[in-house]
């Protein structure tokens, strides 16, 4: 593992036609393509709905509860007819909390994306809303900025929350890869069925697949359903553009756990095959386990750094051992639910912890989230990927699925 960070991004590449991208979900959100490859390597084609039958008898489905907000703000500077000013916001800064951010009812901050910025050199945009029998002015003022990122400054009046203040003036910000501007169907076709936690700019698009129905299958067949919360960032759509792995700089994506789930990871290895819908539950069970390390090496400062995995100081505890000092962490703390942070790298040379499969689509070329996947099956993923290819799945966000097993 001492030569992950040479890795070569050209050794993730392949050809994906434009006509391969799907860009519209399917009417029938189960009824997609699911490819499984299993963990002696067969690979096979079924429909999305049959996943009750396919998963092991004593699997535990882990999935990302986060909500996509309408993170994409068009102002226009001086107003209508004025320059276009598109603000995307990413993560909050002040207050930094979630939570307590969408609550505001005056005033918040957040780190944004500013596009057509060299039109807004300086001073205030507005925005007139109308939200129930008010008329809201709702105002945003660059108030610094940080590398290709600003901090915008937000104020309204009515009392109203931020929340309800995006959800009235933004919309979804669908992937860029669909070359194509937000529809109405995106405001539902761009949400799993199981979203509740405000915070996402990109849906943890694995979980677009499930419907109620199979969900109350998967719950009548025994498969037992658990939530994380981690909310994805832009830097998801981010292809890695250095020749090597090792200066590319991973995001920092927020995460939360219950404790009812780290007891029951606790015992994950005697009682449950754990498998993650998408990668972001992926990244955020894998995450928990480095961030028990890192509290029982005393070390654990809020984030789950890029390659800890791969450090030497890593104390490679059992799976019981990482979740009994984030127990023992929560218990000091006086907390229900672990929260935190992560950067981390999962690529090739990666050893899984807590995960054992999971479910997720089919990536883009040169992703970290295609690095993600050759962890788990290896160089197999360029002949699953090229099976997929010849027998016409569709690609991407709103395309079919897979369902890998190790």
């Amino acid at each position: 593992m001492n030569d992950i960070r040479e890795i070569r991004i050209d050794d993730f590449d392949y050809d994906l036609p434009d006509g391969k991208i799907a860009k519209h979900p399917l009417q029938q959100r189960d009824a997609c393509k699911l490819l499984m490859r299993s963990a002696g390597g067969e690979v096979s084609t079924h429909i999305f709905n049959e996943l009750p039958e396919l998963l092991p008898d004593n699997a535990m489905l882990v999935y990302n509860n986060t909500r996509v907000i309408n993170a994409r703000l068009r102002f226009s500077k001086g107003g209508p007819g004025g320059a276009s000013i598109e603000i995307f916001c990413l993560e909050p800064s002040r207050p930094s909390d979630y939570e307590r951010c969408f609550a505001s009812t005056e005033s918040c901050d957040w780190v944004c994306f500013v596009g057509n910025s060299k039109r807004w050199k300086s001073g205030s945009l507005e925005m007139i809303l109308n939200i129930g029998p008010e008329e809201v002015r709702l105002s945003a003022e660059r108030v610094e900025r940080m590398g290709n990122a600003s901090i915008v400054r937000f104020s309204w009046n009515g009392g109203v929350s931020f929340s309800r203040i995006i959800e009235m003036a933004g919309e979804i910000p669908i992937p860029p890869y669909l070359n194509r501007s937000t529809e109405a169907t995106d405001t539902t076709d761009y949400q799993t069925v199981f979203s509740h936690i405000e915070g996402s700019v990109a849906a943890p698009t694995a979980g677009l697949h499930f419907t109620e129905d199979l969900l109350a299958r998967l719950d009548a067949g025994g498969i037992r359903r658990r939530e994380v919360t981690l909310h994805v960032g832009a830097g998801t759509f981010q292809p890695v553009k250095t020749e090597d792995i090792g200066h590319h700089g991973m995001h920092s994506e927020f995460f939360a756990v219950s404790r009812q789930l780290i007891n029951e990871l606790s015992a994950s290895d005697e009682k449950g095959y754990i498998v993650a819908v998408g990668t972001t539950s992926v990244r955020t069970l894998e995450s928990l386990y480095h961030a028990g390390c890192l509290v029982y090496s005393g070390m654990w400062d809020g984030e789950v750094g890029q390659w800890y995995p791969y450090e030497s100081n890593h104390p490679r505890l059992t799976v019981s051992q990482s979740m009994a000092a984030l127990l023992e962490w929560l218990d000091r703390h006086g907390s229900d639910t672990f929260i935190g942070t992560t950067r981390l790298m999962i690529a090739p040379g990666y050893k899984y912890n807590v995960v054992k499969g999971m479910v997720t689509n089919f990536h883009q070329p040169r992703s970290t989230l295609l690095l993600l996947v050759c962890a788990m099956i290896g160089n197999d993923w360029k002949r699953v990927y090229e099976y997929a290819l010849d027998q016409e799945y569709r690609f991407l966000s709103y395309g079919d699925a897979c369902l890998f097993l190790s």
